[in-house]
């Protein structure tokens, strides 16, 4: 028989469903008066908001039994055996690239000086856990086209010091995953895929994310699920997922769980390091570490959100699409997006990229949009190595990144996730139709 608790649970799951429904119906259309088209967004459902309720009712303030069933789930999805969930796709990154300076690792770990090659053509957090390490970024340049990384390039980038590639699939567009895993196979290098803007995203059926040694995603309300803040790593390599573990949670020896003891069997009779013997295993630290860790009510959240993966991937493609077939009737004009053979798309934007020699200028466009209501955004942080971050930072450049400085000047994107609606792509259209009109 249900106690008390139970039955009040109940009611006040079903009471907030019906809260969020009620909230839901005083949304305001699209009004082409006062029009707003947004580049992204958090979209959910009463089953979201329960969700997030149902996680609260247990104050269990840290991860729980909500996390286990949402890594569970991620690395299912992948068809991977370790996802771990950090407090942001930015932390996935830096757990990813520190877990390879892990002394788990040994001969084969990172060390201070070492070389990893990314693209110029980058979000910052995708480059920033290199500088962070005290290792060397090796900035090689990107495809006009794809958006990312040009793989002969990376090629031409390896020597002797390089130990590892990390980038990311752009945009949601998948990388030829398959090729730099050999590539990075055949030079004995660790390969992370930043999977933060392409959940869902496949090349040759398997998913982006499944080639390398570390993925990562991010649930920032602007990508393709949500938790809030919130992300994964996820690796089928066990040494790789202890050594992520211990730099999420603070570089600890111990692979407890929160709330949990003596797992291994002998907490107090580990001897390690200069530490007396039979020290508490729970306060032995191998790696210099962090506290990255997610939340029950933010991993519970994440799997409400799963469940409806598919869902909103397919809405993104079709709104993708309909930009892609206006901008064909425009082609003089635009450098049109183009995807590997066998590569599916899990569309984060859609990017404008502006042909050389167009009578007109990003930035004119971009500032007409908006003018508008229609919310525009640069390609990250364009040629990165321009970024003031990195003025005075040690790091390599290979070739000229000549596409890397057009993609910087000439591009920048617009929303397709899955609150644009059909009239709503229908009113961006009309107004890029009057900006074009103009030349």
């Amino acid at each position: 028989m249900a106690s008390e608790a139970e039955k009040l649970r109940k009611l006040i799951l079903k009471k907030t469903a019906e809260f969020q429904r009620a909230r839901a119906k005083t949304v305001v259309e699209f009004d082409r008066n006062t029009p707003r088209v947004e580049v992204s967004g958090r979209v959910f459902d009463e089953h979201d908001v329960a969700a997030l309720v149902d996680a609260s009712l247990e104050f269990w303030l840290t991860a729980g039994r909500f996390a286990d069933r949402f890594e569970s789930e991620l690395a299912d999805l992948f068809g991977l055996r370790h996802a771990m969930m950090v407090n942001s796709g930015s932390s996935a990154n830096l757990v990813a690239l520190s877990a390879l300076t892990s002394r788990f690792l040994g001969e084969r770990r990172l060390r201070r000086g070492d070389e990893v090659i990314t693209s110029a053509v980058s979000f910052p957090t995708t480059v920033n856990p290199i500088f962070q390490n005290g290792l060397v970024a090796v900035f090689v340049d990107a495809e006009l086209d794809t958006y990312n990384v040009d793989l002969l390039k990376i090629e031409e980038a390896i020597t002797s010091r390089t130990k590892a590639v990390m980038v990311a699939h752009m945009l949601g567009n998948p990388f030829d995953a398959a090729r730099l895993s050999e590539i990075c196979r055949k030079h004995g290098l660790f390969l992370i895929e930043d999977c933060c803007d392409a959940l869902g995203a496949k090349t040759g059926g398997k998913m982006a994310g499944t080639f390398g040694d570390f993925a990562t995603l991010s649930f920032y309300p602007a990508h393709h699920i949500t938790t809030g803040e919130g992300g994964a790593v996820l690796t089928d390599n066990p040494v790789l997922k202890r050594a992520a573990e211990s730099m999420r949670d603070w570089g600890r020896d111990c692979w407890c769980k929160p709330g949990c003891d003596n797992t291994c069997g002998k907490r107090f009779g580990w001897k390690m390091g200069g530490l007396p013997s039979g020290y508490d295993h729970k306060y032995i630290y191998s790696n210099i570490g962090y506290n990255l860790k997610a939340t029950d009510m933010q991993a519970a959240l994440g799997s409400s959100q799963l469940k409806k993966l598919e869902k909103f991937v397919a809405a993104r493609k079709e709104n993708f699409d309909f930009y892609l077939e206006f901008f064909r009737k425009h082609a003089e004009h635009f450098v049109l997006p183009r995807a590997y053979p066998g590569a599916e798309p899990s569309p984060f934007g859609y990017l404008i990229n502006i042909r050389q020699g167009a009578p007109f200028e990003r930035n004119d466009m971009a500032a007409y949009l908006e003018g508008r209501g229609i919310a525009t955004r640069m390609l990250f942080g364009g040629n990165i190595v321009r970024q003031p971050a990195y003025n005075g930072e040690n790091f390599r450049v290979v070739g000229t990144l000549e596409n890397a400085d057009r993609l910087m000047n000439n591009t920048f994107w617009i929303g397709v996730y899955p609150a644009i609606t059909g009239e709503m792509r229908e009113y961006v259209a009309g107004v890029i139709e009057e900006f074009l009109s103009k030349y």
